[in-house]
């Protein structure tokens, strides 16, 4: 199996080859792909050492899959090269989730769409990811009417130029600023750019998104995307609106049972996710589970993941797996 990672040198990039190595996916010869700047220098993987290459020596290898986290512009010029040449292309960035011809992808939830003929596959947005894990088996059983959600997202999301920031903010140097503000003893409700609408790109990802994984355009959902000072992991306040009644104990039951998501709820022991224990870690943790009081058949619940890893590189790797497990490339 040759592999290339396409922004290898990147923040997702290292976990991805970090993800690979620790679910031994069958590499056979890894190809590290990334910018001009980054050419010849040399990652380490599995013990060896490999040299970064370009994007289009890395379109000549024609590596069976290409991870791709370089970007959307990167990723719309040079996913179709890499699916043209037989190269099958699971793309980070959000250049292909809405796009009708393409797959948007949380194995847990909908890899049996996927086929040999998906050459550039779509992973969705991190906040989403962790979002939908929990909520389609709930919506399979209670059907869905209603989500709002607030996000508390780490600044990892924004990648290395925003936690340099941080980091000379809490030592006091005056440094390059990836936000407008200082993040800091600070919470800035942007993430991304805004829209006409007066949501950001990231608020409406997670309406998009949501609808077209779990397969149903009639799932209303609106959001608050905010960054927070944190380095790993981002956090959601969840409030969920059935057609259907439900029982908590149920609720935490069907949680329990679903692949990929670790329920943690005992109010007496104070146990519920925070991203200091869910960093580093592939699982969706779910907590603070309790009815909505204000109105029927409503819940709410607190969701927590590691944004890079099950939010980005390891749903990225699990996609792969997929795909080689059943025979797809």
């Amino acid at each position: 199996m040759k592999v290339a990672v396409v922004g290898a040198t990147g923040m997702v990039g290292e976990v991805m080859l970090k993800v690979l190595a620790e679910r031994n996916f069958p590499v056979t010869e890894l190809i590290p792909v990334a910018s001009e700047k980054s050419i010849g220098k040399e990652i380490e993987y599995s013990g060896k050492k490999y040299k970064v290459v370009g994007m289009q020596t890395a379109v000549d290898m024609k590596a069976d899959i290409a991870l791709f986290s370089a970007g959307g512009q990167t990723s719309l010029d040079w996913a179709p090269k890499f699916a043209a040449a037989g190269t099958t292309v699971i793309d980070n960035s959000s250049a292909w989730r809405m796009d009708p011809t393409k797959k948007l992808v949380v194995p847990e939830i909908n890899a049996s769409l996927l086929t040999k003929e998906d050459k550039i596959i779509a992973n969705p947005n991190c906040s989403t990811i962790q979002m939908v894990l929990v909520l389609a088996p709930l919506h399979k059983k209670y059907n869905i009417k209603r989500v709002i959600v607030s996000t508390y997202q780490s600044i990892t999301g924004t990648g290395v130029k925003a936690v340099k920031q941080l980091e000379n903010e809490y030592a006091g140097i005056q440094g390059e600023m990836a936000y407008k503000y200082p993040i800091h003893r600070n919470a800035i409700p942007q993430c991304d750019v805004f829209e006409e609408n007066g949501y950001t790109k990231e608020e409406m990802k997670l309406v998009r998104e949501t609808q077209k994984i779990i397969g149903d355009a009639s799932i209303a959902v609106t959001a608050t995307a905010v960054r927070v000072p944190l380095v790993g992991g981002h956090s959601e306040a969840v409030n969920i609106e059935f057609s259907n009644d439900f029982d908590l104990n149920e609720v935490r039951k069907i949680l329990h049972h679903t692949s990929g998501v670790v329920v943690q709820d005992n109010t007496d022991t104070y146990t519920y996710p925070m991203p200091m224990y869910a960093q580093g870690k592939d699982e969706v943790f779910v907590g603070r589970i309790r009815r909505d009081e204000s109105q029927p058949n409503t819940i709410n619940m607190w969701i927590v993941a590691d944004n890079l890893r099950k939010g980005a590189a390891t749903n990225t790797v699990q996609i792969a797996e997929y795909l080689v497990a059943n025979h797809l490339v």
